[in-house]
């Protein structure tokens, strides 16, 4: 066999519906706890600047949001051991493999395993449809105050009073009614959408979004995958049964 052949039969063994979803959930991933990290540091500047100028007002969500962006370190590195972990089942239980390798046997625990990564990827495909529907909320929120902005800004817009035109973040339970002053209006608002901080945090909270959008896809083709290499692994066991009589 020469070279050439050699590596066309190589490549032939490559899961490269596991080799997509792991570039695909390793963006994702990256994307949304690289791009939620920074916005949410950003949320809380926003809200101590303009929102809530006393610290007892909004402590409780501090520590909610710092206890978020440690959550966010423990997706990543799950995330990637558990892509290199799929990519890796994805290689050895491929059926181009198994005709690489003719004394390929497969096993009950192989069977369970291949079984437990199908029920475990199906989990982690539900919970991350939550997430991406979490992560929609801050960017509704932030375009409800860009758009505001944007109408205040408007030449078209027939405003009597700009300081009657305000944001009032208290009545989306971020913080406390009792938090002063809780809500901008006016030039204050306009002055609010013009800081760096809120542009780059609406702008990062909507590539988050993306991100996570991206990992339950990713996360739905590792189900196809998982799926398909246990239906295969269990044709083999069924065929290697056959094969003793």
């Amino acid at each position: 066999m020469g070279c050439f052949e050699c590596c066309i039969k190589c490549l032939g063994g490559v899961p490269y519906a596991s080799l997509v979803a792991t570039i695909l959930c390793f963006s994702g991933v990256a994307l949304f706890c690289g791009c939620g990290h920074v916005a949410l540091t950003g949320t809380v500047t926003i809200l101590e600047t303009h929102f809530s100028k006393v610290t007892s007002d909004h402590a409780m969500l501090t520590d909610i949001i710092q206890l978020m962006q440690y959550v966010i370190y423990g997706i990543a590195s799950f995330f990637f051991l558990y892509g290199i972990i799929l990519l890796a089942e994805g290689f050895y239980t491929t059926s181009a493999v198994k005709e690489l390798h003719s004394e390929f046997k497969t096993t009950i625990c192989g069977r369970c395993i291949s079984g437990m990564f199908v029920f475990l990827t199906y989990i982690l495909g539900v919970a991350w449809l939550g997430v991406f529907g979490f992560s929609a909320v801050p960017v509704f929120l932030f375009y409800n105050m860009w758009s505001t902005c944007a109408t205040m800004k408007s030449p078209m817009a027939n405003i009597t009073s700009i300081d009657s035109i305000c944001v009032d973040v208290r009545q989306y339970g971020i913080i406390p009614w009792n938090a002063t002053p809780g809500k901008a209006c006016g030039t204050t608002l306009g002055d609010i959408c013009n800081t760096n901080e809120f542009y780059l945090s609406y702008h990062l909270y909507i590539v988050a979004c993306a991100g996570a959008g991206a990992t339950v896809i990713a996360l739905l083709i590792y189900m196809m995958a998982t799926t398909y290499n246990f239906a295969v692994l269990k044709f083999k066991s069924r065929e290697d049964c056959c094969t003793k009589f």
